[in-house]
């Protein structure tokens, strides 16, 4: 099965060494005088399961240089605050797949997702507040964007970490251990033992804010079943 992969944006972008990074602001030069320009974070993560590859634009910018594939995502990047319109087209052929506007505040990070199945697609936007861990902790937060799974609750070592979260739903970043410690991750049907979904041999390191994600399809076969992944959302 395909795996979990970065891409790289085309924007302006920040490498999200710490938090820090989201408050910095871009600056364009207009002979003699300097213009201050708002501007928010975002991470984008294709989870559309059946989609085929897509090109994603942000107004009239495109986001990234190859086509999004599904699991595919990109760190964050720079983004202009205020309404954008974010278009989503297919590949192949450059029809519109989705397109929908999303609000954007200035010195704000998030993550956007796109879900759901090809002719159903789907845009969940998250608001990502993250600080720093205290030492020798991670932060780890999970998100559902699995449209069929139902209420589902992540396990972190045998013990239930997030509970009760249903599609699109996304908990807060929650402290773990760091320190290179090893986790297998299963996602449950909510209130049972029945695993739905496993991520096994996942080292948290110290300093770290990671997503662990839920995606594809309870009735899916082959590529389109349920999966968890994990980002890293940023280092500090």
């Amino acid at each position: 099965m395909k795996s979990s992969k970065k891409l790289k944006s085309v924007l302006a972008g920040v490498g999200f060494v710490s938090l820090l990074s989201i408050m910095l602001l871009s600056c364009l030069k207009d002979h003699n005088t300097y213009v201050t320009v708002p501007t928010a974070q975002l991470m984008v993560v294709q989870g559309s399961p059946d989609a085929p590859a897509e090109i994603l634009y942000l107004n009239t910018n495109r986001v990234t240089s190859q086509p999004y594939n599904y699991g595919d995502w990109v760190g964050y990047f720079n983004a202009y605050t205020g309404t954008r319109q974010v278009v989503l087209y297919n590949y192949a052929t450059q029809s519109v797949i989705v397109s929908d506007t999303i609000g954007l505040k200035q010195g704000v990070a998030y993550s956007l997702f796109l879900s759901n199945t090809y002719t159903k697609p789907d845009l969940i936007l998250l608001k990502d507040t993250i600080s720093q861990p205290a030492s020798g902790k991670a932060s780890i937060r999970f998100v559902d964007v699995s449209p069929d799974a139902g209420a589902v609750d992540l396990s972190a070592n045998n013990t239930v970490l997030v509970s009760n979260k249903t599609y699109k739903g996304a908990s807060s970043f929650l402290p773990v251990d760091g320190n290179n410690t090893t986790y297998s991750f299963q996602v449950l049907k909510s209130g049972t033992s029945t695993v739905l979904a496993t991520l096994n041999n996942i080292t948290i390191q110290n300093g770290q804010a990671y997503t662990v994600w839920l995606h594809g399809l309870a009735a899916g076969t082959g590529t389109t079943i349920l999966k968890a992944d994990i980002i890293t959302n940023a280092s500090f």
